[in-house]
């Protein structure tokens, strides 16, 4: 039986790949932090294992006493943070600890599979509205995206240490609360849109994604990056569609000036430290809504992979909905 580590494994993805791991009968071993949430991590055969990436000599010891792995999934990081030195620090220093101790302890057998993203290259030319490849000079537009490339710079540096990049872009599916917001504002008949411009954007559901890791981990290719959609073109209008045809619902629309939403990021940045909670509007949101193209060539993963969405956005976004209301959080 194979061994998989997989990092991050309580989150909305990770929760996702220790399920398909379990499936294809690998002996999984979940990397998860002390205050964990393990709702969606029941199964028994799941071996959980607490890693502290911020000191190297503590990670080197627990690394020490595991068995030595077929693959790794670094599936942990941040999205969001309350300081621009922290997605450095938990999303890049944090990957390069592990993959140094890895290194060190001779513990990484395989494939070292890292959840990057689409938002370390930033959005494609607004004028041609070309794809984004990855010949592309990457222009990331957030502290987020900006802190994901530098772990890809630094592991695409490294010798001896076969690895690949996957850069989705925006995944949505069962479990996901970021863009449950969205879903929640249209059941109450609202759409909130930043700017006038009509972006086009592209999505992953969760499923598909998960199975495209597995696709390109179990592959003989190694040291590349890909980035993962479900290979179609949606502009902005489109979620909001979808969703309020599942629902049932009419929205007003609500078109928010790009002045007004800095206005807004500034004053949400602002009190975010007295009220502790992260905001649903900061500066990289706004310089995300901002850009117009979104659109990344998936025709490598394509080619290579053999790899083929099984949902577009209407089937995802159905079943979506299904499992929020199933579990009341709609």
């Amino acid at each position: 039986m194979k061994k998989l580590l997989i990092t991050g494994a309580n989150g909305f993805i990770g929760s996702f790949l220790v399920e398909e791991a379990l499936k294809r009968n690998y002996e999984v071993f979940a990397g998860i932090r002390k205050t964990s949430n393990k709702e969606y991590l029941t199964d028994p055969r799941i071996k959980f294992i607490e890693l502290n990436f911020s000191d190297t000599g503590l990670l080197g010891r627990q690394i020490s006493e595991l068995p030595c792995f077929d693959y790794v999934i670094h599936n942990a990081g941040t999205t969001k943070a309350f300081k621009k030195k922290d997605y450095y620090t938990t999303n890049c220093q944090y990957t390069k600890n592990l993959a140094d101790v890895l290194i060190k302890q001779k513990k990484a057998a395989g494939k070292f599979i890292y959840m990057s993203s689409l938002a370390a290259y930033g959005p494609g030319d607004k004028l041609q509205q070309n794809v984004i490849t990855s010949s592309d000079i990457p222009k990331p537009v957030t502290s987020y995206g900006k802190s994901k490339l530098e772990s890809e710079k630094y592991l695409s540096s490294l010798t001896g240490f076969p690895h690949i990049i996957i850069r989705p872009t925006v995944v949505y599916g069962p479990r996901e609360k970021d863009l449950l917001t969205v879903f929640k504002l249209i059941n109450n008949n609202l759409e909130l849109f930043v700017g006038f411009k009509n972006q086009k954007l592209t999505f992953i559901y969760v499923k598909d994604l998960v199975k495209a890791v597995f696709q390109m981990m179990e592959s003989n290719v190694e040291n590349n990056g890909y980035f993962v959609s479900d290979g179609n073109v949606y502009d902005a209008e489109s979620l909001g569609n979808i969703i309020k045809e599942q629902l049932g619902k009419k929205t007003i629309r609500i078109y928010i000036p790009t002045a007004l939403a800095r206005a807004i990021a500034f004053i949400s940045e602002t009190t975010k430290y007295i009220t502790r909670k992260q905001p649903i509007l900061n500066y990289d949101k706004v310089n995300e809504l901002e850009c117009v193209n979104w659109k990344c060539d998936t025709r490598p993963i394509i080619d290579e992979f053999n790899f083929k969405a099984d949902y577009d956005l209407s089937r995802g976004i159905t079943e979506t909905i299904e499992w929020y209301k199933k579990s009341k959080w709609l």
